[in-house]
C-alpha cells in the first residue's frame, strides 16, 4: 500500500481511558486480537483482524488522565509529505493540534482540526503503511465527516486533498461523496435536528462485519448505545452506535445490499 494517493484514508486509531475495556469490547464485537503495547510510543496497541493490522488503541498521554478526554475514532489520510500537507491545512483555515512529528521508522504524522470542527490525522508512511486489510470482517470499510457547517468542511477537504465531489440528488439529507479520480474515498453528512445539539462534529468510521444484527447485539449487550439502524441500503446493512466509552462508530455488512444506488450529481 505504499504510495497511496494523497487524501486516501489509510488508518484509524482511538484513545481510551479504559484501554483494557476497549480491547475487550472491540475484541468481542469485531473479533479483534491485539499486539503487544508499544511502551516507547505511549502503549500504542495495534488491533488485528484475521492477523492483518486494521486499527490501534492507545491510553491517554501522561497528564491527560484527569481531563476525562472524549474517546473518538481518528481517521488518518495518506500523504507523501506530511510537512507539505501541514502547510495546506494552515493555508485552508485548519488548526494543527499536533505538529508534524516522526514516529520512529514507522512514519510521520500530524493531527488537525478542520474549520467546521472535525479532527483528523495525516500519515506519511514509513515501515507502517496503514491498513493491511479493508472491507472484510473486522476491518475498516468507509468513513463520513459529520458536520453542521458543511460548506466549511467541503471547501477545506477539497482544497487540502484535491477531492472531487458528488452530491446526492433529490434527497432529504445533505450528503456528498468525495473522490480521488474515480475512487470514492470519503462521505460528508450535514448534521440536522436529528442529532443531539450537544453532539460535536466527528468522523464516523464504519467497520465491516459478517452479520450486522448479530454485531449490534454483541455491542449493546456489552454497553454500547444504538443511535440508529440497522438499515438496509445499496451499500450494505448498517447501524450507528456509541461504544461504552463514548466513541461513535458504525457497523456494516457489505454483502447484504438492497435497493438501487442513489443518483449523484457532480459538484464543480
Amino acid at each position: 500500500m505504499a504510495g497511496l494517493p494523497e487524501g486516501t484514508p489509510c488508518w484509524v486509531d482511538a484513545m481510551f481511558t479504559d484501554l483494557e475495556g476497549a480491547k475487550r469490547f472491540y475484541g468481542d464485537v469485531l473479533g479483534w486480537t491485539f499486539g503487544e503495547a508499544a511502551t516507547e510510543y505511549g502503549n500504542y496497541t495495534q488491533a488485528y483482524a484475521d492477523g492483518k493490522a486494521v486499527a490501534a488503541v492507545v491510553p491517554p498521554m501522561p497528564g491527560q488522565e484527569g481531563e476525562e478526554p472524549q474517546s473518538a475514532w481518528c481517521l488518518y489520510f495518506a500523504s507523501p509529505d506530511v510537512e507539505a500537507t501541514a502547510r495546506k491545512v494552515r493555508d485552508s483555515g485548519g488548526q494543527l493540534l499536533m505538529e508534524p512529528m516522526r514516529v520512529g521508522d514507522f512514519g510521520s504524522m500530524l493531527l488537525a482540526r478542520e474549520p467546521s470542527g472535525t479532527v483528523f490525522g495525516v500519515w506519511q508512511a514509513g515501515a507502517h503503511e496503514g491498513f493491511e486489510a479493508r472491507a472484510v470482517p473486522g476491518a475498516y470499510c468507509w468513513a463520513e465527516v459529520y458536520t453542521r457547517d458543511a460548506d466549511k468542511a467541503d471547501a477545506f477537504f477539497r482544497e487540502v486533498f484535491s477531492f472531487g465531489a458528488k452530491k446526492m440528488a433529490d434527497a432529504p439529507i445533505d450528503f456528498k461523496i468525495f473522490d480521488l479520480g474515480a475512487e470514492p474515498v470519503l462521505g460528508r453528512m450535514k448534521m440536522d435536528e436529528n442529532f443531539p445539539p450537544d453532539m460535536p462534529p466527528y468522523i464516523n468510521v464504519y467497520f465491516t462485519v459478517a452479520d450486522c444484527d448479530a454485531a449490534i447485539t454483541r455491542a449493546t449487550d456489552r454497553g454500547a448505545k444504538l443511535l440508529f439502524g440497522p438499515m438496509d441500503s445499496p451499500f450494505g446493512r448498517f447501524a450507528a452506535l456509541i461504544d461504552p466509552q463514548g466513541a461513535p462508530f458504525s457497523l456494516i455488512d457489505v454483502t447484504r445490499t438492497e435497493g438501487e444506488m442513489p443518483a449523484m450529481t457532480d459538484e464543480p
